[in-house]
């Protein structure tokens, strides 16, 4: 059962997918945390799967990884960037994993030999998890984001266990609906219809909206939220416009003109302790969208885009907003190239020479053989013509690579993820991996989550993070194979960090005299950037990337 006085918020979304209910569940959290409430947010993805870590990127987007290892959504990434701080796997569930749970623990006779069934048994289940989140951390209040939209077959669990827990505690529940009003442009005026259709879908679960996050292109006017309020049977200043922005950042901010905070808490029936001190924040924002801030162009190239017409930068969120992050904090604003790398494969020379154009080059991870040549032909433009680059896991692989085959005279130096009897494996399947991958084991077997890494004293990475012993998250099968660490330093490469036991390469690089910044990891540094706290190596290559465009 639910700890009697705990605050529950849930957050469906109505309309259409893609309306912003991260983004709203972020906001909310930070909104909440900066009055003085401890606040827990908790993502329910209604798909089958156990995890993300099986699903292509350009299907969902990123695969977010936490510090315990637990692939998750991208929204997860949203979270932990607006609270500032780590997530745990309680603060995660998907239908598979509830349903694996209510099966495992039927083959074990937990429920006595009882029939089960979706109702009580799986509901049950989630209102476990949605307590214990909130047990584990400690919180007052807890947000809960129900992925998908409202009518969905497959959340309706969800919102049936969000049901029976307002019943159960009719004070400490909310419901959030953040939908969609259109404009469409042959009429000009913008429609609440849909909007009300959603919220009488919702009623039809037994859910009634307690506050409407009114999603549109412009501001929703003082006749538009009437209706909805009549409509919806939603008070009218429970009514909050959401319209579009340019910066998620600019959401909490936005939200906290309308009071929404005060209003949460309000509803809640809790004091509030302290004023939101968004000072910090405001001030990341406004660097962040200073429009007339120094550009500095960084070219990604990627291999995600298959997506028809439009560019699935979703695939490489964290990335993205690492170096927006550390942009701002330089005071510069970053001008993202999306360059695909099956392009560079079939150009040849001239389409690689597109890449001079840029101050920076990143290779971010990835997976699989199409697309991999064009990505060293960008590594080895790089390391030649002394671009700043930065290359993240399969990028730091590919680093290795390229200066195997081309600096080494290692013409037959491959990965073995691409070529299993290549001449030379430079890099190669790790150890505890080949029985995983032999016995089809692909979900959550690769090596997942923080591991320690020593750096080396007179190095970039030493010099950027200021320290010695660093934490990185990580999701790979593959290492640099330690037969050839050693005729790789020879040749020049730095080895600049380390596992603690020495064996496995963290962090490669090319001395500063050799080039102003070509370095990558093994591990996924995105993952830990943070708005208010950038990831010291993206700003190090931001900061290299400048230097470039002054020269240029």
């Amino acid at each position: 059962m639910a700890k009697e006085g705990h605050k529950y918020i849930f957050v469906l979304g109505g309309v259409m997918s893609g309306v912003g209910k991260g983004v709203v569940t972020s906001s909310i959290g930070l909104l909440l945390q900066q009055k003085g409430y401890p606040v827990n947010l908790v993502k329910v993805d209604p798909y089958l799967n156990v995890d993300a870590g099986t699903m292509n990127p350009t299907e969902h987007g990123e695969v977010f990884v936490l510090r315990s290892g637990l692939e998750t959504d991208q929204d997860m990434g949203n979270y932990e960037r607006f609270l500032g701080r780590d997530l745990t796997n309680e603060d995660y569930m998907t239908s598979g994993m509830v349903y694996q749970s209510v099966i495992e623990r039927e083959r074990a006779l937990g429920y006595g030999g009882k029939c089960v069934e979706a109702i009580p048994h799986v509901r049950d289940e989630i209102l476990r998890r949605i307590e214990s989140a909130a047990a584990y951390n400690g919180s007052r209040i807890s947000v809960v984001e129900i992925g998908g939209t409202i009518g969905d077959f497959q959340n309706a669990l969800f919102i049936e266990a969000a049901r029976v827990l307002k019943m159960e505690h009719p004070e400490d529940v909310l419901f959030v609906i953040v939908s969609y009003l259109p404009t469409p442009g042959t009429l000009g005026e913008m429609k609440t219809k849909p909007t009300q259709t959603a919220v009488r879908e919702l009623n039809g679960y037994g859910v009634q909206p307690d506050f409407i996050i009114a999603r549109s292109k412009e501001p929703v006017d003082d006749k538009r939220k009437e209706k909805l309020s009549v409509s919806c049977s939603v008070r009218r200043d429970r009514i909050i416009s959401a319209p579009d922005i340019g910066s998620i950042y600019e959401a909490p901010l936005n939200f906290e003109k309308d009071a929404l905070g005060d209003a949460l808490l309000d509803a809640l029936q809790l004091p509030e302790k302290r004023r939101a001190s968004l000072a910090a924040w405001k001030k990341f924002v406004r660097a962040a969208t200073n429009v007339k801030a120094p550009e500095v162009s960084i070219a990604i190239v990627g291999k995600y885009f298959d997506t028809g017409d439009f560019v699935l930068s979703d695939a490489y969120l964290s990335v993205i907003e690492a170096i927006k992050f550390s942009a701002a904090k330089l005071g510069r604003r970053a001008v993202i190239s999306w360059i695909n790398s099956k392009d560079l494969e079939k150009g040849g020379a001239k389409a690689v020479s597109v890449l001079q154009k840029y101050h920076g080059i990143i290779v971010p991870g990835g997976f699989g053989e199409s697309g991999i040549e064009g990505k060293i032909r960008a590594i080895q433009f790089a390391r030649e013509k002394k671009i700043p680059y930065f290359g993240l896991c399969y990028g730091m692989q590919l680093m290795i690579v390229e200066y195997a085959r081309h600096m080494l005279g290692l013409k037959g130096a491959h990965t073995t993820e691409i070529k299993k009897n290549a001449e030379h494996p430079v890099v190669d399947v790790m150890l505890e991996q080949k029985k995983h991958l032999a016995d089809n084991k692909y979900g959550g077997t690769m090596r997942l989550g923080v591991y320690p890494a020593y750096l080396k004293k007179g190095t970039l990475a030493r010099a950027a993070y200021k320290k010695e012993l660093v934490e990185e998250r990580h999701r790979h099968r593959y290492e640099i194979n330690s037969k050839y660490v050693k005729p790789l330093e020879e040749a020049g490469l730095v080895f600049s960090g380390t596992s603690p036991d020495g064996i496995l390469m963290e962090i490669a690089e090319l001395p500063r005299a050799k080039h102003p910044f070509m370095l990558g990891t093994q591990f996924h540094p995105e993952l830990q950037a943070r708005p208010l706290t950038p990831h010291p190596l993206f700003t190090e290559f931001l900061r290299a990337a400048i230097a470039r465009k002054r020269k240029k």
